[in-house]
């Protein structure tokens, strides 16, 4: 098990999700200044209800036509990316054969000495 906590194993999430709610925050206080505005503008009462319904409205019709869409395709890549596809995995004889290419240029004799003991203690299946 690896030693990473939580916040960096899935920093790519946890990003996402904190942009996810900058922007989200950001949408709805600048739609409120421009309702108020809006609404100072023709001489009418400021009403939250209105102000709320009216958000909402906003928000899932940009959901709707480009942020669901954007979030479809940021969670699918952080889904492959996490998991990864068979087509992207380096298969674990390859990396096997590359760390011993490595112990054996870096290591030398002593390199080999490594690669046999961990080929005794961890044997190929």
């Amino acid at each position: 098990m690896s030693n990473y906590s939580v916040m960096k194993k899935y920093g790519y999430i946890w990003m996402t999700l904190a942009l996810f709610i900058i922007s989200v925050t950001g949408h709805w206080i600048t739609a409120w200044f421009y309702y108020v505005e809006e609404q100072q503008t023709h001489n009418q009462q400021i009403k939250v209800n209105e102000y709320l319904l009216q958000t909402t409205r906003d928000t899932l019709e940009n959901w709707q036509s480009e942020f669901l869409q954007l979030i479809w395709q940021v969670a699918g890549l952080s889904f492959l990316w996490y998991i990864g596809s068979p087509q992207s995995k380096e298969g674990d004889d390859r990396k096997e054969e590359k760390i011993d290419e490595i112990l054996k240029k870096i290591g030398g004799k002593e390199g080999e000495k490594i690669i046999t003991s961990l080929n005794r203690k961890y044997p190929k299946k």
